[in-house]
């Protein structure tokens, strides 16, 4: 997995879409969903790493905006 679309398009693979609206907490569910396939060994342990670590980027690279915004 290299970018948040192929995280998810994965979970698509198990019938998860997750929008919710708000990026990050949509980016939040999809590391819930992400963890939960991994406890029941639906995934690799590389591409758990990968996908939470994207996520995690993308989670702080949204918050990190969004105060961005605030402070204007």
């Amino acid at each position: 997995m290299k970018t948040i679309y192929d995280v998810q398009q994965f979970l698509k693979k198990f019938g998860t879409i997750i929008y919710i609206g708000d990026r990050t907490a949509d980016l939040e569910m999809m590391e819930d969903e992400i963890r939960e396939l991994y406890q029941s060994q639906c995934m690799t342990t590389e591409d758990y790493q990968k996908a939470v670590l994207l996520l995690r980027s993308e989670i702080a690279r949204e918050r990190d905006r969004q105060e961005g915004d605030h402070k204007r």
